[in-house]
């Protein structure tokens, strides 16, 4: 595990004129996709900003991330309320980004956050964690100003946990590190849907390799894949996509980083050289379900661009101190 992994902070080091994916909330609409009885997808009508989710029981209703404020988080609430009139008494926080969780103050105290463990414990730089979201609000300076505290998940737990929500069950998952330490999965057997965050996309779209190297992610990905029967993939950014087929991409992508941007690093390479070197591999892709834009198009670029940085620097610190990369 690396030292980012370790202090749970992301790395603040991007590749020259980096644009990384446009989060700004201004025009976020979540739509409703039904993909089954009470479970739906709350997808974002402009990619890639932030998709949700909620799973509705005979008891209750479990919503899945809280949005970047609390306009959005009230915006997710309203979206359920149209959907049901059982109660939200879950949230499920599947990463600590404040995309994700900065909402968390804008649900009722009676809701319970639940998250891993890893994510709360990452959750404790409040400052921080808003200045390397602003990199991604087009430098908006009213987007952030509601959140002043980071309500913190109330139950956390390390591996796996259910919850039955009345003839409803949902399975809450932490395989580990990914894009971030305590990356976690929320998963409906009945369905076979997998809300995953920042940690898997839709085939053909990179991840962001934010806090270590790809050699733990590819632990983490293939531990799901050997545990999780993934018929839909319900990304934190994107459209949905086939899980197996994401999960596969997934790994192929991270062990092409791996050979590649490792075989430029024995060489003797330079990080900028080594950025140079290694190309945007045919497998990244984007899919049909997202518009071909210049900037969807250029968002590729950029984010294979970050990962070859941090696979260079998981080496370079795996180098130093004898860990895994």
């Amino acid at each position: 595990m690396t030292n980012a992994q370790n202090n749970s902070r992301e790395i603040a080091e991007r590749p020259p004129d980096y644009l990384g994916p446009n989060l700004n909330p201004t025009g976020l609409l979540l739509k409703p996709h039904q993909l089954g009885e009470g479970v739906y997808a709350l997808m974002a009508n402009i990619s890639p900003k932030d998709n949700n989710g909620v799973i509705i029981g005979e008891k209750c209703a479990l919503v899945i991330d809280a949005g970047i404020n609390g306009a959005i988080s009230q915006q997710i609430q309203e979206r359920v309320r149209e959907l049901t009139d059982k109660p939200i008494r879950y949230l499920v926080n599947t990463t600590y980004h404040g995309d994700h969780t900065f909402g968390n103050y804008a649900f009722p105290e009676h809701v319970t956050i639940i998250s891993s463990r890893q994510n709360k414990a990452s959750m404790r730089d409040l400052a921080y964690e808003k200045k390397m979201r602003f990199g991604n609000l087009n430098e908006d300076q009213n987007v952030l100003t509601d959140v002043t505290t980071w309500r913190q998940p109330d139950v956390v737990f390390e591996y796996y946990c259910a919850i039955d929500l009345g003839n409803k069950m949902v399975e809450i998952w932490h395989f580990g590190p990914g894009n971030a330490p305590g990356d976690t999965i929320v998963y409906v057997p009945d369905t076979k849907a997998a809300w995953t965050g920042n940690f898997l996309m839709c085939a053909g779209l990179p991840p962001m390799l934010l806090e270590g190297g790809p050699g733990p992610y590819i632990e983490t990905l293939q531990a799901t894949q050997a545990t999780l029967s993934v018929t839909t993939v319900v990304p934190g950014h994107g459209p949905m996509g086939d899980g197996k087929a994401a999960l596969e991409n997934f790994i192929a992508y991270m062990q092409y980083l791996r050979e590649h941007v490792g075989a430029a690093f024995a060489s003797g390479y330079s990080l900028d050289e080594t950025v140079k070197r290694v190309p945007v591999p045919t497998l990244l892709d984007l899919p049909a379900a997202m518009p071909v834009t210049p900037e969807t198009q250029a968002l590729l670029g950029n984010l294979h661009r970050l990962n070859v940085l941090a696979t260079y620097r998981a080496l370079e610190e795996a180098r130093a101190t004898g860990n895994r990369s």
